[in-house]
């Protein structure tokens, strides 16, 4: 039996996955003053409430190959999951690190996963890569069914500020200065090339909560699971949870604290909302 391994960034919001063996490669959060490596011992609170006051630089850091390496072990079939290659260098790091693997163990085989997303959708495709490895599958089998799983998943976020994207470079200054100006708030979704595309300017986080339930609702008898996870939000992330149920009471819902990476992005009060469709609803 070849010996399979899960490989995931810290984007995907996951340290340690029972049952299968798993390794989380840290990403890192870097200002002026501080580092904050986004690990399982991470203060993420601390670190978000350090960030909202802060008025220098911040910027996120992606592995390096050595990074991606380390994390392989001695494994011989790899599955390596990573944020959107549109927001990170996560994902062309972990193509370097499957090109040198792969030359120096010609008999072992890395999959390289570009979500293109982060945060609870990426939680999704690991969580689908399990379970295919603990009912018995196969590589290749492995390989397509993820493939086609993609397509049955997507992400939607609320946004109460964009600074930190501001100051990464992926929104203009000006963009970000609109945003939480008289309570707007950002409500929109991870596009098909994993670029963030805003959908609504909404008026206040109940508004904003309303109408990420509408679109999620929307799917009806389609979705088939939400992931919640939210920064320092934990009631905005009931109250869309409430609203989903009591038009899909069939929808498996659960929620969860963002981590470090994602937290750093989504920042106070943001929500990220990953979710699921049927197969044959694609």
């Amino acid at each position: 039996m070849r010996r399979m391994k899960i490989v995931a960034d810290s984007s995907c919001d996951i340290f340690e996955y029972a049952g299968v063996d798993f390794a989380s490669t840290p990403m890192k959060i870097i200002t002026a003053e501080s580092e904050f490596v986004d690990d399982k011992s991470l203060d993420v609170d601390g670190m978000v409430n350090t960030l909202y006051t802060y008025k220098g630089r911040s910027q996120s850091s992606c592995p390096n190959p050595s990074d991606w390496l380390e994390s392989f072990g001695d494994a011989e079939d790899i599955f390596c999951v990573t944020i959107t290659s549109a927001l990170s260098g996560s994902y062309n790091s972990a193509c370097t690190a499957k090109r040198i693997y792969e030359g120096e163990h010609p008999d072992r085989r890395v999959f390289v996963i570009d979500t293109f997303s982060a945060g609870p959708e990426g939680s999704m495709v690991v969580e689908k890569l399990a379970e295919c490895i603990q009912r018995g599958m196969q590589y290749p089998e492995i390989c397509q069914t993820i493939v086609a799983y993609q397509n049955q998943t997507g992400l939607l976020f609320m946004l109460k500020s964009l600074k930190n994207f501001a100051n990464n470079g992926r929104v203009s200054p000006l963009v970000a200065k609109l945003v939480g100006i008289a309570g707007i708030c950002i409500v929109g979704k991870a596009s098909s090339q994993g670029t963030l595309e805003p959908m609504e300017k909404c008026r206040g986080e109940k508004r904003s909560i309303e109408t990420l339930a509408q679109n999620l609702v929307s799917m009806g008898k389609s979705l088939t699971k939400v992931s919640i996870g939210h920064c320092q939000n934990q009631a905005a992330a009931m109250a869309l949870r409430d609203l989903i149920l009591s038009s899909c009471p069939h929808v498996q819902i659960e929620i969860h604290t963002l981590k470090g990476l994602c937290s750093f992005y989504a920042e106070k009060g943001g929500i990220l909302v990953g979710f699921e469709k049927s197969a044959n609803e694609e």
